[in-house]
């Protein structure tokens, strides 16, 4: 289990928690809009060691509930399970960032009762889908296997999506609010430019679209929100 990175505190990262969040490098997708390019392309050295983390970890008790666990995609990680049943072993709740592509990896991590909760990127439609994750012919069956374990309810979870104005439209939005018809949360993340883009020259869409598609999207998706918006 490599830690590529950490931030200390969080307010957002976990909903409802106060949580600290550890990088993991390396991914099974090139996404043009991911703002960690360094971490998803393997080219950081190791942050800390896990035994350090984990003195650091102890000296938050009482301050932290959560360790969210985000990447590049953790579930590449042959570690990941016993890291963070250690983390629930010292008292704090988990959360899992995954894009979903390793479903039997995510339902065993799921099944072990090692994660609380797991927010699953939706990258968009079906039809665009490998184009905005950046793989040619991706195989989206083991993605629609997550979507639907997810849905079961076996553990708490969200959708999100990042909207970047060059790959998203609204008809877009329509066919996924289809696709994840009777999901229990579901965001938008308005695109930012962190400076570490794989593929720069992407922007935002407008404030006035992103809550026009959310509107929309509340028929199929009651619970969709906005976020960072």
């Amino acid at each position: 289990m490599r830690i590529d990175g950490l931030q200390t505190l969080t307010l957002l990262d976990y909903p409802g928690k106060v949580a600290c969040t550890v990088f993991t490098s390396g991914c099974n997708m090139r996404c043009p809009f991911c703002h960690n390019a360094s971490l998803v392309c393997g080219e950081v050295p190791p942050f800390m060691e896990k035994e350090e983390f984990f003195a650091f970890l102890k000296k938050r008790t009482g301050v932290l509930d959560g360790v969210c666990v985000t990447g590049g995609e953790p579930l590449l990680q042959e570690g990941l399970i016993p890291f963070l049943l250690e983390v629930k072993e010292k008292g704090f709740t988990t959360k899992l960032d995954t894009n979903g592509l390793l479903h039997d990896r995510l339902r065993a991590v799921v099944e072990a009762g090692a994660v609380d909760y797991v927010a699953m990127d939706i990258k968009n439609c079906k039809a665009r889908y490998a184009e905005t994750a950046g793989v040619p012919g991706l195989d989206l069956a083991p993605i629609e296997k997550s979507v639907q374990f997810l849905m079961e309810g076996s553990v708490d979870y969200e959708f999100r999506t990042t909207v970047v104005k060059e790959l998203h439209n609204k008809a877009d939005f329509d066919e996924i609010g289809r696709w994840l018809k009777g999901a229990k949360r579901y965001f938008l993340q308005s695109f930012k430019d962190s400076g570490d883009i794989l593929s720069p020259g992407l922007s935002p869409m407008e404030k006035a679209d992103l809550l026009e598609i959310r509107d929309r999207l509340r028929a199929e998706i009651p619970g969709v929100e906005l976020r960072g918006v």
